[in-house]
């Protein structure tokens, strides 16, 4: 007999298994998101540092390239449904991790010696694919639906501006890199929200 067999009646225990197993999976899910933050706002600084002037200088401000299939999170984000939220927030992850594996293969070609900007680009790919999965879970958990994913024509067009020359490259890495933290930061929000004595 487990001890929480020995402290609950069995048939109540069971009635109220699930709500214990969704809160430990939000809380989980959620604190991967906090620790992705802070990796997605490293991988950023790391990217700024090798790409040379004119990124990095004070006052550069480069054109916010608009990247295939993908946007920022929209001003009204907050304001729809849990679900709705989180249903748009494992999307745009699961975009993100075709374009990171984009840029990455672009920025191996162009800083062949800069290991660790790489190795940060192949681990936000992954994390991206693991947190948008992880989302799902949740939504799945909470009895919502789940969309399946996206079609990769954001990929495919970021590939084709790689080839556009080296500046726009640039910057096409450095917005898939800011949509990154943006989304992660985003869903950290949005589960936030949802963690048992989070922000209404």
């Amino acid at each position: 007999m487990s001890r929480r067999e020995g402290s609950l009646d069995p048939q109540a225990d069971f009635s109220i298994s699930p709500l214990p197993h969704l809160e430990a999976k939000i809380r989980q899910t959620h604190s991967l998101a906090r620790l992705l933050t802070k990796y997605a706002e490293q991988l950023l600084q790391e990217y700024v540092q090798h790409q040379g002037d004119p990124f990095g200088l004070p006052g550069f401000s480069p054109p916010r390239l608009p990247v295939a299939g993908l946007s920022a999170p929209a001003p009204g984000h907050a304001g729809l449904p849990a679900p709705e939220r989180l249903r748009l927030d494992a999307a745009a992850l699961t975009a993100l991790q075709p374009l990171l594996d984009v840029v990455r293969r672009h920025q191996a070609e162009l800083n062949p010696r800069a290991p660790r900007l790489l190795r940060r680009l192949e681990d936000a790919a992954r994390q991206a694919r693991a947190l948008g999965a992880a989302v799902e879970a949740v939504l799945a958990a909470l009895g919502a639906e789940t969309r399946g994913p996206p079609a990769e024509p954001a990929a495919a067009a970021a590939a084709a501006a790689t080839d556009a020359g080296v500046f726009p490259a640039k910057v096409l890495g450095l917005r898939v890199c800011g949509l990154y933290r943006e989304w992660v930061s985003r869903t950290e929000g949005d589960l936030g929200q949802l963690v048992p004595g989070g922000p209404a």
